[in-house]
C-alpha cells in the first residue's frame, strides 16, 4: 500500500488533471470523490493529464461517506490539507499508507470533514494571503509525503 491523493468535489478540470498526471509519474492512486464541478474524463481533464491519464490510477467515490468506507475499510489515515490546518507540512511526519486529502478550490472542505480527518496540515505562506493553487499545493506536500516514506523511485 502506496500514499494517496484525493480530491474533495474539485472544481476545475485542469487542476484534477494536473493532479492525475502528478500521480500517475509516481506510481500512486487519485479518488475523486464525487459530485466534480466538471464531467470526470472532460478536454480539460484530458488535456491537463496528457498521455499520462491512461496510466493514472482514478478511483471514482460517489460520496464522501463512500469515500470514507473505503479508506476505513483499507485502514488508512485521511491527512486533510488545509488553509486551516494545525501543522505545517514539513513539520508533519506521514506514513506510505496515508491519503492527502484536497478540498474544492471555492470551498474547501465542509466541517464533517475536518472532523472525520485524523490531521490537518497547512502549507505556510506570507500574511495576508488566502492560498496555494490546489494543483500546486499538492504536489507540494505529496513530494514531502514521498521524501518522507522513501517512495520517490518505487
Amino acid at each position: 500500500m502506496t500514499l494517496a491523493l484525493a480530491l474533495y468535489q474539485p472544481d476545475i478540470a485542469q487542476n484534477a488533471g494536473t493532479l492525475a498526471r502528478t500521480v500517475a509519474c509516481f506510481g500512486l492512486s487519485l479518488h475523486i470523490i464525487e459530485p466534480a464541478g466538471f464531467p470526470v474524463g472532460d478536454a480539460g481533464f484530458r488535456r491537463a493529464g496528457m498521455d499520462y491519464l491512461d496510466r493514472a490510477a482514478i478511483r471514482r467515490h460517489a460520496s464522501f461517506d463512500a469515500f470514507e468506507r473505503w479508506r476505513t475499510e483499507e485502514g488508512r489515515r485521511l491527512v486533510l490539507c488545509t488553509t486551516s490546518g494545525a501543522v505545517p507540512y514539513a513539520d508533519f511526519t506521514f506514513t506510505p499508507t496515508d491519503v492527502l486529502l484536497l478540498g474544492r478550490e471555492s470551498a474547501g472542505v465542509p466541517e464533517e470533514v475536518h472532523r472525520r480527518a485524523q490531521a490537518r496540515i497547512i502549507v505556510p505562506m506570507a500574511p495576508g494571503l488566502r492560498s496555494l493553487n490546489v494543483a500546486v499545493a499538492g504536489a507540494m506536500i505529496l513530494g514531502e509525503a514521498l521524501r518522507q516514506t522513501g517512495g520517490f523511485g518505487a
